[in-house]
């Protein structure tokens, strides 16, 4: 069996209509990041309502991805490293993540309703053994052995290898 080591990254996208309390507190202050850090590439002649409109006008404005991201850091944090909506087949392990990315889907100053991002997370490096009845077999133990205990993901929409490291 060729082993690999990988990375899974798992997208969550939040908009108006989540209904998840994170979800919705990271909606809120995102949003409210966004209406604040905005103003510094908008023009005060031909102003832009929406995130789209802003970027085509100032190639500068895509660095809102990394400012507004910084208002729902405290929020991943919270999650201790384990995003919990994702579990394995028996429920009891959850994705394991070490880093995130947030980014800005669209958004608008004037609607809340039209602010909408994904957060995708990143899991540390595993060890993968393929997919097994529609499951990613991997082990957090990547160190090479004869003996590894392996957790199984199903795979699923926004669930992807992200990365792959050949042995």
């Amino acid at each position: 069996m060729e082993i690999s080591k990988i990375r899974l990254a798992y997208r969550v996208i939040i908009d108006s209509s989540s209904t998840i309390l994170w979800d919705k507190y990271v909606f809120e202050d995102t949003f409210k990041e966004y209406k604040m850090q905005s103003q510094q590439f908008n023009s005060s002649e031909n102003p832009k309502n929406t995130f789209r409109e802003l970027l085509s006008e100032n190639e500068k404005a895509s660095q809102l991805h990394f400012l507004v991201g910084i208002a729902a850091d405290g929020y991943v944090q919270q999650l201790k490293g384990n995003f919990h909506r994702v579990s394995d087949v028996l429920g009891n392990q959850y994705f394991p993540f070490i880093n995130y990315k947030l980014d800005i889907i669209n958004s608008d100053i004037t609607d809340p309703l039209k602010h909408k991002i994904g957060i995708t997370f990143y899991s540390p490096l595993l060890t993968y053994f393929g997919i097994i009845d529609g499951n990613y077999v991997v082990s957090k133990n990547t160190d090479n052995t004869n003996e590894y205990e392996v957790i199984m993901f199903p795979t699923r929409q926004n669930l992807s290898i992200c990365f792959i490291q050949k042995e």
